[in-house]
């Protein structure tokens, strides 16, 4: 059986009635310009010409002092608590370690750096070590010269290795 509803727009587009949803004869060329801009802006970054980094190394060469070296810090502090089959790369454009699943990842932003534990269960239990620091669900930022401490960030490590190995024996 066809389907009548498109049968009857056709027809009455063709008749000079309703267009559709949007009539493109009637409206103004500015405003058409616009859409045009604005869906082309709404693609990702990559489809702008901007690069997405394929590596940790990349992502850091592309990050701005002082954020680079505070970032270089806790990538070195993260590397020192993981077991040495731990990988890093990039996931959700950001440098993330993996072990049995997600472990860590870190960022930098214009204003700030951030870590995320991918865990909001470990944040709530090392509370107390992140009182000077911003944290909410998943997230825990601190300052772009200042990085989280070495034994705070090896504590969230091994946390996360504990509830990744967890996880994978259930």
């Amino acid at each position: 059986m066809r389907n009548r509803g498109a049968t009857l727009g056709v027809a009455r587009a063709a008749a000079g009635g309703s267009r559709g949803w949007f009539d493109w004869k009637r409206t103004p060329l500015w405003y058409i310009t616009r859409m045009k801009k604005a869906i082309s802006g709404a693609r990702g970054s990559a489809a702008k010409g901007n690069v997405v980094p394929k590596t940790v190394d990349e992502y850091l060469a592309g990050v701005p002092e002082p954020a680079r070296s505070t970032l270089n810090r806790v990538r070195a502090t993260i590397r020192s608590a993981v077991p040495p089959e731990a990988t890093e790369g990039i996931s959700w454009r950001m440098p993330m370690f993996k072990y049995k699943g997600l472990l860590v990842g870190f960022a930098a932003f214009r204003n700030h750096c951030s870590f995320f534990p991918m865990s909001s269960s470990v944040i709530e239990t090392f509370k107390k070590e992140l009182k000077g620091f911003s944290t909410s669900k998943g997230t825990i930022r601190f300052p772009v010269d200042k990085p989280l401490p070495a034994a705070v960030v090896k504590k969230l490590v091994r946390a996360r290795i504990a509830e990744n190995a967890h996880k994978k024996q259930r």
